[in-house]
């Protein structure tokens, strides 16, 4: 949800809009902020909304987004043709419900899941992995609480223990279900959180510790397996059980098929869920998120509802109701379209065209890249000298191409860096790596002449607006006052007609 204002109309523009090729519908102008009196063609509504949307971005050039961006016109179709299809309702769309179930199972598998062939994985799709964390994060909770309760203990002080690097989903969920978030800070050369230190903040108040399968801020994967290790010897000593969550929103599609080695997920008996965005590398456009559990001893079935106005008993464990089917059918259409090999190929070919970029980079002498080779495939980089300014102005620059490059400050202990992020997605092939090599030179030379321009002196002066009575061709004068003089008696006559002038 984005908290919407009204902006303040630009200087010399009006609370109306005015059609262009619309003219030829529409004569009189329509309100912005106040719903029409009368209806217009539809013809007339597409073109006024088309011209406008002209004014955003390509999203094929933004840079700054994991969200996938294209998609093949059969999926396309396929979306189009569910679009009216409200997925809460179960019992009328059952086929849709079931397109649902088998994400899920896919996911569990592909994720290591202990189910056998005929055994049901446990989870749901989300709008994001945003959704996909607030469920994972309630279901921890209510889970601590619970064995708190049993356990005769207080259970009013929940906390989670990350990495000062998560995303701020997290930070909404502790806010939002009052849980104290514990954050391990970074240190420079290390961008994610050490397990050590996560470990040591552990305490009997811990419903889980989340680790991050690609990291927001430099597309890093955290070491999953030797938290798992550290935190069970903990949980050994002490007698508690707490457990991991792995926020894989956008590395979960990328370490099974390029890492399959890598021990992040349910192969450590410590990850209890994980979540994963199916709009970021799952390959399909913004809106659908998964998140998955070990079993179903670790979702408390008090937080699942069973509803049946809609038709059939539903059971629903989620914090929106009424969502579009279009994304859940877009997600099994690449499952079932690409298969493992297809997925290994797109994220190799991701890859590929980082290596290209981030190697172009490197080939300027003016970056230093603080992303890995292993994770997720992204770019980060920063000025040598690590100027706030020069990153700032660079992303400025590269907008006048067309390209949205984000330019951040990383979070506290590090405030002193300014990262540039280029990420990769499967869109964003050679030919564009190549092209946005050569706009960042030319952005790089660009800033390099403004900062060698000679400083044109600044001179300030008061001046004084006097009447001239005695002179009817001249009835007014301008006395111009030095900053650090006496008043000079100079006199610039201010004509009544149209002037002209260059700076």
């Amino acid at each position: 949800m984005v908290l919407t204002q009204v902006h303040q109309p630009e200087e010399g523009s009006s609370t109306f809009f005015g059609s262009v090729f619309s003219s030829r519908y529409v004569q009189d102008p329509l309100p912005r902020y106040e719903m029409p009196q009368k209806s217009i063609s539809k013809d007339a509504a597409y073109q006024i909304i088309h011209d406008e949307l002209l004014l955003d971005s390509s999203p094929r050039l933004n840079l700054a987004s994991f969200v996938t961006t294209w998609m093949e016109p059969e999926c396309d179709k396929l979306m189009l043709e569910a679009v009216n299809k409200n997925y809460a309702d179960m019992d009328e769309y059952p086929v849709t419900t079931e397109l649902q179930n088998r994400c899920v199972n896919i996911i569990a598998r592909l994720f290591n899941a202990p189910v056998s062939e005929k055994e049901a994985a446990v989870g749901v799709g989300t709008v994001g992995s945003s959704e996909a964390i607030m469920l994972a994060g309630l279901a921890f909770k209510r889970r601590w609480q619970n064995k708190r309760k049993a356990e005769g203990k207080p259970f009013d002080k929940p906390n989670i223990v990350t990495g000062a690097n998560v995303q701020v989903c997290w930070e909404k969920f502790a806010r939002y279900f009052e849980v104290e978030l514990k954050e391990v800070k970074l240190s420079e050369g290390c961008y994610v959180m050490d397990p050590v230190k996560a470990v040591e903040m552990v305490d009997e108040n811990t419903i889980c510790v989340a680790a991050i399968l690609g990291s927001t801020l430099t597309g890093e994967f955290e070491d999953v397996k030797l938290l798992n290790d550290l935190l069970t010897a903990k949980n050994q000593k002490t007698g508690w059980d707490t457990p991991i969550h792995v926020d894989a929103a956008s590395g979960g599609f990328i370490a099974p098929f390029l890492y399959p080695e890598l021990e992040w997920d349910f192969r450590l008996p410590l990850v209890k869920s994980i979540n994963v965005s199916g709009h970021k590398y799952g390959l399909v456009y913004a809106g659908v998120g998964w998140v998955i559990w070990r079993s179903k001893e670790d979702l408390p079935e008090e937080l699942i509802f069973h509803i049946n106005y809609l038709g059939a008993d539903q059971p629903t464990f989620t914090l929106n109701f009424s969502k579009g089917s279009s994304q859940i059918i877009a997600q099994y259409y690449q499952f079932l379209r690409l298969g493992f090999e297809g997925y290994k190929n797109v994220m190799k070919n991701c890859m590929e065209s980082a290596r290209i970029l981030r190697e172009g980079l490197v080939r300027t002498g003016r970056f230093d890249i603080i992303s890995k080779e292993k994770g997720v495939p992204l770019v980060a980089f920063l000025f040598k000298d690590m100027s706030h300014n020069s990153a700032m102005k660079l992303a400025t620059l590269l907008r006048r191409y067309g390209w949205i490059v984000p330019a951040y400050t990383m979070p506290v202990n590090l405030e002193h860096m300014t990262v540039l992020r280029v990420v990769i997605r499967e869109d964003f092939g050679r030919p564009l790596a190549e092209k946005f090599l050569s706009h960042v030179a030319m952005a790089l030379d660009e800033l390099d002449s403004s900062s060698k321009a000679p400083l044109v002196p600044a001179l300030k002066h008061t001046i004084e607006v006097v009447s001239c009575t005695d002179d009817a061709n001249q009835p007014f004068m301008v006395r111009v006052l030095p900053q650090e003089a006496e008043p000079v008696k100079k006199t610039v006559p201010l004509l009544t007609g149209k002037t002209k002038g260059v700076c």
